[in-house]
């Protein structure tokens, strides 16, 4: 393999494109909804869908650099391979990718304001901030627990609310359960992720709510989350009796792969940790299909 090569496999590494599924799940749910309610514009929701994306890319780079700035990530972890911390990849390039991955997302959003208003400015300010404040910072959110609420706000109920808001002007109480659904699926996502690292995190100093609860509360919390997101999706799936294959697959899909992160541990757990990235994207994919049918 060539330096070009590897370099850039290293790269695409560094966006985990195993987690991406995480943030256009949202996006999908959210135009779903707004086939729904006969409000889908195709423009809003593309946008929608590449801010988001550029967000979490964002978010992953600048986990992967702040990570190693502090000391949390050390060569071999069980995880995913880190550039960075591996030599493959400079901390000052990463840094450089981070900043301008967040300024590319930001002219994205900005061909939003047209549809929202200039009041989005705001939001995606606070967006921009905490697609970094999750690894940076005094008090990085995934060093002291708060990891899994800002996966629940920026991954659920911020992409799915604001994305049907754009299209449609306005916001109901089916969308925002909907995005408390989308927000649960992609904490359990994270969960998995620190279910793996457990051990690194504690000696690292790192505070995760695996760590604080402990691997056996967080495989129940999985289980939950997963079912909870079944239930806050009810209004779409009972429309017609044949709705229910939707929920039926998800569910089959969620408990076989809660059964094998039970029974997996170190990198295996890493194919896991998409498998649950994948079922989050097929459970909205299959809502989308759902909501434009019912």
């Amino acid at each position: 393999m060539n330096n070009t090569t590897h370099q850039l496999k290293c790269w695409i590494e560094a966006m985990r494109l195993h987690t991406l599924p995480v943030s256009v799940a949202g996006a999908v749910v959210a135009c779903g909804y707004a086939a729904k309610d006969s409000g889908f514009s195709v423009v809003p929701a593309v946008l929608c869908c590449v801010f988001a994306l550029l967000a979490q890319i964002t978010s992953n780079f600048a986990n992967e650099y702040y990570d190693y700035k502090n000391g949390s990530d050390k060569k071999g972890r069980e995880g995913f391979r880190r550039g960075v911390t591996e030599g493959d990849i400079s901390a000052k390039a990463m840094k450089i990718a981070t900043f301008a991955t967040l300024g590319l997302a930001c002219c994205v959003g900005c061909g939003l304001i047209p549809f929202g208003g200039w009041q989005l400015i705001p939001v995606g300010l606070v967006i921009a901030v905490f697609s970094l404040a999750y690894s940076a910072g005094p008090y990085p959110l995934s060093r002291i627990g708060l990891g899994d609420v800002a996966v629940l706000i920026f991954f659920g109920l911020v992409p799915v609310c604001f994305t049907y808001f754009l299209q449609t002007g306005n916001l109901t109480a089916e969308v925002i359960c909907g995005s408390i659904a989308v927000g649960l699926m992609g904490v359990n996502v994270l969960v998995v992720n620190n279910y793996r690292d457990m051990e690194d995190d504690k000696s690292a100093g790192k505070t995760t709510t695996v760590v604080i609860f402990g691997r056996k509360v967080a495989m129940v919390a999985y289980l939950l989350f997963g079912y909870a997101a079944i239930a806050l999706t009810f209004s779409v799936w009972s429309q017609a009796w044949y709705f229910i294959v939707a929920p039926l697959i998800y569910a089959i899909l969620h408990t076989k792969t809660w059964y094998k992160i039970k029974h997996t541990e170190g990198s295996a757990l890493n194919a896991l940790l998409g498998a649950t990235a994948k079922n989050m994207l097929i459970y909205s994919l299959l809502l989308l299909v759902a909501t434009v049918l019912s």
